[in-house]
């Protein structure tokens, strides 16, 4: 699940993004953004052990800081992750689209939102149904992305890479656009935390969960600077970023320029697989946190409402989905990313500090681990372009609105369970994840 919730969007799509902002300096970025994105998962980790719970960065703030923060946190989950799994629907059909020939916004968004219907009726089967899938999906992707890494080496014996430059550019603004491009690779990272959103149903948590969340960051940051090694030395930065641009399919054209047509259908088939995969665990993550946020009545209680087995919330699942399917209509990936960037970034400050307030007999790691996290959380939110600044600080506005009227309404109906910010409610979600 934490490979499959990683690797995805942010390999496929979102580095082309960044390739037009940082040009070949896009490989630090990501080494940057993987040793601090390496340090919000371990966060988390201590979070998930210590409280493992469905819900995740919700739960932890009702814990560890107050019911408003935790609100919050759980808010800009959904928001931030709603983003990520349009860029990820999104970019499936790009390159679905690009292979097959087809172009234009409307074929592509209305290939996205059939991915999205059919994703959310998979998760809507139960989480054994997701888990076969995942599992299948996570193999053809680092398949796919393996060949084209052994394509490249083999390009670099006859070629070499002449379109890698390290010099520092002489724009007066590099340091600002490299930052920027940290905090659009640190999203690409953070799949691995969606692991504690199911903390529920894994057995042997504080075993499991740390394990799982390493192994993925590990896996992930070799997997994403081989890959960015090989498509900016083949076609360069420009012609990465412009790919990006025009067809949501950067990674197409470098398997193209390859000249091995086996690799590029190979990498279309793990571009598409790896899309759907980040659609069905963003899917089911963000439908156990409305349920964790329908037991507290901060969301409506149907929310809450399990399939006969007492194993699935088929309604929150389906309420995912109609969120995921009304972003995807804005068509493109540069403001879906941006927007999940920023997310990101606001659920990795609420985390570092909730993992702060651990009490020391039950904490993992060392307490700056937490400190180096929550700051440059902060720091990377401030390189983000401030119109999209403006728009996040406004949605979070309207959720604690939201919060504060819904509450006031049902006031007569909020139980004493869902008042107490250090009980847990224990819905019948069962271990169904063995």
């Amino acid at each position: 699940m934490g490979l499959a919730s990683v690797i995805g969007a942010g390999i496929f799509v979102s580095i082309g993004i960044v390739a037009g902002i940082s040009g070949s300096a896009t490989i630090g970025a990501l080494v940057v953004a993987g040793l601090l994105a390496a340090c919000n998962s371990l966060n988390i980790a201590q979070l998930a052990v210590s409280h493992p719970v469905s819900g995740g960065i919700y739960e932890y703030g009702y814990k560890y800081l107050n019911p408003w923060l935790g609100f919050t946190g759980g808010w800009i989950y959904l928001l931030g992750k709603t983003a990520v799994a349009a860029t990820a629907a999104l970019g499936f059909s790009g390159y679905l689209l690009n292979n097959l020939g087809f172009t234009g916004k409307n074929t592509l968004v209305l290939a996205a939102e059939t991915a999205v219907i059919l994703i959310t009726l998979i998760v809507s089967l139960g989480i054994r149904s997701s888990k076969i899938v995942t599992t299948v999906v996570v193999a053809t992707t680092l398949i796919s992305l393996i060949s084209l890494v052994i394509a490249g080496l083999f390009y670099y014996n006859s070629h070499g890479f002449q379109n890698l430059n390290f010099s520092i550019p002489n724009s007066h603004n590099w340091i600002a656009n490299f930052a920027q491009s940290v905090a659009l690779m640190f999203v690409s990272y953070n799949g691995a935390a969606r692991i504690s959103m199911v903390g529920e149903e894994i057995v042997d948590p504080r075993r499991s969960i740390p394990r799982a969340i390493t192994f993925t960051i590990v896996v992930t940051m070799v997997t994403y600077i081989s890959v960015a090694v090989v498509s900016l030395g083949t076609i360069g930065p420009e012609a990465f970023a412009e790919a990006t641009r025009l067809s949501a399919a950067p990674l197409k054209a470098v398997a193209d320029a390859l000249g091995s047509p086996i690799v590029a259908n190979l990498l279309t088939v793990g571009a598409i697989t790896s899309m759907l995969s980040i659609l069905l665990t963003t899917v089911l993550g963000l439908s156990r946190l409305l349920l964790a946020m329908g037991r507290r009545q901060d969301m409506p209680l149907f929310l809450t409402r399990l399939n006969q087995a007492g194993t699935n919330p088929y309604l929150a699942v389906l309420t995912v989905g109609i969120l995921i399917a009304l972003l995807v209509s804005v068509g493109n990936v540069k403001v879906t990313w941006f927007f999940s960037t920023l997310g990101a970034l606001y659920r990795s400050a609420i985390t570092s500090i909730a993992a702060l307030k651990i009490d020391e007999a039950e904490r993992l790691y060392p307490k700056f681990i937490g400190w180096l996290s929550l700051f440059s959380s902060i720091a990377l939110a401030f390189c983000i372009e401030w119109h999209y600044w403006l728009i996040g600080l406004g949605l979070i506005g309207l959720g604690l609105i939201w919060r504060l009227a819904f509450r006031q309404l049902n006031s007569d109906k909020i139980t004493l369970l869902s008042l107490d910010a250090n009980q847990t409610s224990t819905a019948p979600i069962e271990e169904v994840n063995q």
